[in-house]
């Protein structure tokens, strides 16, 4: 299970996406496929991290210790804690303490680095070592990680998100099995419900956007939307799928209370991140979250028995049930590096020897990024953590695509969710339309 503070940067980097200025000015540094230095000489590389709980910066010095075991000639200067604002000043900048290779838990920055030429493309590389990215990575990583054709990163193991349940909770309410299609969860999530006064004792499910994991994008992964036309605008207002999301999601905030009357029950709740965590305590009986949830869970010691199981699916597509969103760790070269085949051999090992990618999961139990090692006899695990290595080798799973800057459209479609759910906007159909053009206005604006 990731430390909360290595969570917490994770999930809070969407929330600062839009303000960041990623990356405004072109890089200067060699292209991958113009990288010319000897990597059987001695040399020392830069790497730049940004885990920063005790554990983690463990598991990161055993990973590359591995690699300079199987790279004598490699020597790597780890850097950790680096905020995706010290990393791109630092690749903006270059020379000697420069990152030449960099980790950032901001997938949706993915279109930034790779359009800003910030990092180099990894195409020439991957096809100098033989190794096929779309048939060594799971599906939704190997989207996330490029944008317009340049695979600037590469996935550095990864965050799968399902459904926790109160087993116990479930058994009261004469529920069997965790629900499969959205009107079983809608159903359950009713029956879970148990009022009090003007609040609840028992919430079946928190639908609000505010409710810790339950975003527009996590929401909608399970309808496999299209973000984006051919052409590169935005498809919101054309594809069924969200107009299916937000009518199903405002749908369960109506039948659950009401938005008002539930943001005065989440007002009390416990935070994300603490062990006062409405479902630790028992307060909400579901919650879509990542993996790392469940350790969170089991150390605040509930009193009851925890579930986990894949996200619903919508009913017209129940025999995609399994499926699930993804997002994690990418990893790339620094354009400015003139180090950038040595820098190569430690991202092609850490993100593609099936080793290295289990004993780093292992000790930092996120998801494993490859599809070799999502299999691997090796991996160590919780029973119940099965469910988010199948999510995440599941071919229907999702995740959202790169844009240019960055994950702003996500944050515009989530302003429009929080505005909709309130019942500020009532007209969805006229709210889409309007959501589309601003975010088509700013990709035009970031180009």
């Amino acid at each position: 299970m990731p430390e909360v503070a290595s969570s917490v940067v994770r999930k809070t980097a969407f929330a600062l996406t839009a303000s960041l200025a990623l990356l405004t000015t072109a890089c200067t540094g060699q292209s991958g496929s113009g990288a010319t230095d000897d990597v059987s000489k001695d040399t020392t590389i830069n790497f730049w991290h940004a885990w920063s709980a005790p554990n983690e910066v463990k598991a990161v010095r055993s990973l590359v210790a591995g690699f300079e075991k199987a790279h004598p000639n490699i020597h790597v200067n780890i850097v950790g804690n680096m905020t995706d604002d010290k990393i791109n000043q630092a690749l903006r900048s270059g020379g000697g303490k420069a990152p030449d290779v960099i980790s950032s838990f901001t997938t949706n920055n993915v279109g930034k680095f790779c359009s800003s030429g910030a990092l180099v493309d990894l195409n020439p590389f991957f096809e100098k070592s033989g190794i096929d990215p779309e048939t060594t990575f799971p599906k939704p990583m190997n989207e996330y990680t490029q944008f317009d054709g340049n695979r600037c990163t590469a996935p550095l193991l990864g965050d799968a998100y399902g459904l926790y349940y109160n087993k116990t909770a479930f058994e009261k309410a004469g529920i069997a099995n965790p629900p499969r299609t959205w009107s079983e969860f809608e159903a359950d999530a009713r029956k879970l419900t148990i009022t009090q006064g003007n609040g609840y004792r028992q919430l079946g499910f928190m639908p609000n956007y505010h409710g810790w994991e339950s975003t527009t994008e996590h929401y909608f992964g399970q309808f496999s939307p299209s973000y984006f036309d051919k052409d590169g605008k935005s498809n919101i207002a054309a594809d069924p799928a969200f107009e299916k999301g937000f009518t199903l999601q405002k749908k369960l905030v109506d039948e659950l209370g009401g938005f008002q009357r539930l943001e005065r029950f989440r007002a009390t709740l416990g935070d994300e991140w603490g062990p006062r965590h409405p479902f630790h305590t028992g307060q909400v009986a579901m919650q879509l979250d990542g993996e790392w949830r469940l350790g969170m869970a089991e150390e605040a010691k509930p009193k009851f028995e925890i579930g986990v199981a894949p996200l619903p699916v919508p009913d017209d597509r129940a025999a995609q049930y399994g499926k699930g969103y993804i997002t994690g760790t990418i990893t790339g070269i620094a354009a400015t590096s003139h180090k950038q085949n040595a820098a190569w051999e430690l991202v092609k090992y850490m993100t593609t020897d099936t080793d290295a990618v289990v004993g780093f999961a292992n000790a930092i139990h996120n998801v494993p990024s490859t599809l070799a090692a999502l299999k691997s006899p090796k991996l160590t695990y919780d029973p119940r953590f099965k469910t988010f290595l199948d999510i995440a080798g599941n071919p229907d799973s999702t995740t959202s695509p790169a844009s240019v800057n960055g994950g702003v459209y996500l944050v515009t479609i989530q302003q429009f969710g929080y505005d909709y759910e309130s019942g500020k906007v009532t007209d969805l159909k006229a709210g889409l339309k309007k959501t589309a053009a601003q975010i088509d206005t700013d990709i035009a604006q970031a180009k």
